[in-house]
């Protein structure tokens, strides 16, 4: 027998016989002759309405175990439905519980309930339509993001996880060792007393990645153009509704652009992206939109149809420091731009995104390509409403010498490094990339807050559960 999913029922264009439908109970109503139940499979947001005919008995005994997050298989006949809003549904021959649901005890219950609670419950919480529709989407982009790409002649690279590069220079890296943590007075020490990492499995200090750039870039300036798309981690103490210790990364590197064609792609792989979760995943984010953001469908519209502001670190700061009033970290040349500046520029002043560029060296990483004027970089960040910083990128420095000045005043280790200053060695060239927050995209495209509902098991400080 046929086992369909209720989203290819539901877009039939006639309804088919003898069918087997599975999924769980969202809803129970019963009549004298007729009970309805809502069944959903997590195909899609619409539910499936099951008709069970209750004039003989037939099914006298199962009824009262089909309450919210039962698990059944209904066979039936689908017939067109008499109400409104729907478009099939399946008169049940024949029901079977797979799984019973106690209600009291089950914690996905028929009411509003808080986020932070759903935190605590996060293996459940994909029950919710929220939750569900949120997954559904971050699938819908995560195909979206690789088809662009495809589409645009880049090769998908895979960069090392495990990684004994800093790629940022902050330090911000969860250490990775098969030392036993549990005694640390048996780790093999140095003779200044530090822990002697030549005797750990790798053979040297090793990290969990905060970017697969690094190793993007050997890959790009061999295949022209690639993209990384995996897991990363920052070892940061911040508990922002944007911040998370594992998150996902998009980074394309592209060899022969510079700034002007990284933040052109920046552009037109943001716009396309969005545009085509739009397109595919309507009912869900009508859910948002209903639910979360009533201002969602403009927002996105904003970023899918207007042309992203072009403007110079310099001219930001001339606009925001005749606003600093507002702010509660004040503006002035030099200073890294937080969220509510950046907010200011694209919701109040531009009312668009913003791609900012020539960035302070001072305040840029050390892979930066530094301008003639040297105070400032070719870097570029692209801010969106409500986010702020959604992509940071730059051309990268692609002159030996400068890079390796650079090194030095980062205090940074040059031997560490010596094949990424081969890249500068042999056969350099203009390069750039940028890097894309994936959880980020996730919040812009659907209205949702927090960083920590936009991932299926938020990683954040003092939480590491399921």
């Amino acid at each position: 027998m046929k086992t369909p999913s209720i989203k290819e029922l539901l877009e039939k264009d006639s309804p088919l016989s003898q069918i087997r439908v599975q999924g769980w109970v969202k809803t129970r109503r019963d009549l004298k002759s007729q009970s309805f139940v809502e069944v959903n499979d997590g195909s899609c947001r619409k539910n499936l309405q099951l008709v069970i005919d209750n004039s003989q008995g037939k099914f006298d005994s199962v009824l009262p175990r089909l309450v919210n997050g039962a698990a059944l298989s209904a066979q039936g006949d689908m017939v067109e439905s008499p109400a409104a809003g729907q478009k099939y549904e399946l008169a049940v021959k024949s029901l079977e519980i797979y799984g019973d649901c106690p209600q009291e005890n089950y914690p996905i219950q028929k009411k509003k309930t808080s986020d932070e609670f759903l935190r605590t419950v996060a293996h459940l919480r994909p029950r919710t339509n929220k939750y569900a529709a949120m997954l559904r989407v971050r699938s819908e982009l995560s195909f979206a993001i690789h088809k662009y790409f495809k589409d645009n002649g880049f090769f998908y690279v895979h960069t090392p996880i495990i990684t004994a590069s800093d790629c940022e220079g902050a330090g911000q890296m969860f250490n990775v060792t098969t030392f036993d943590t549990a005694k640390p007075s048996q780790f093999p020490l140095n003779q200044d007393g530090s822990t002697d990492f030549s005797k750990d499995l790798f053979g040297k200090k090793t990290f969990l990645t905060v970017s697969g750039q690094l190793e993007g870039e050997t890959m790009a300036l061999a295949l022209g153009k690639i993209y990384t798309f995996g897991p990363t981690f920052r070892a940061e103490n911040s508990n922002t509704y944007r911040h998370a210790a594992e998150f996902w990364m998009i980074e394309p590197e592209m060899a022969f652009y510079d700034l002007y064609d990284d933040m052109d792609l920046a552009e037109d792989f943001v716009k396309k992206i969005t545009d085509h979760v739009m397109k595919n995943c309507a009912q869900d984010l009508e859910l948002f939109s209903k639910f979360l953001d009533k201002d969602l469908p403009s927002t996105l519209q904003n970023i899918t149809q207007n042309s992203y502001e072009r403007l110079s670190y310099t001219d930001a700061v001339s606009i925001l420091e005749k606003e600093n009033s507002r702010f509660e970290n004040k503006v002035s040349w030099g200073v890294d731009l937080g969220s509510e500046h950046e907010r200011f520029l694209t919701e109040n002043y531009f009312k668009k995104p913003v791609i900012m560029y020539n960035k302070p060296k001072n305040s840029a990483a050390f892979y930066m390509k530094l301008n003639d004027d040297g105070k400032t970089v070719r870097g570029m960040d692209l801010l969106v409403p409500r986010i702020g910083e959604l992509i940071g990128g730059s051309e990268r420095e692609n002159r030996l010498e400068v890079l390796e000045k650079k090194m030095e005043d980062f205090k940074m280790n040059k031997e560490a490094y010596w094949w990424y200053l081969d890249l500068r060695r042999f056969g350099s060239v203009p390069h750039a990339g940028f890097g894309l927050g994936f959880e980020r995209m996730m919040m812009l495209i659907t209205g949702i807050s927090n960083i920590r509902d936009v991932c299926s098991y938020p990683r954040v400080p003092g939480y590491a559960e399921f």
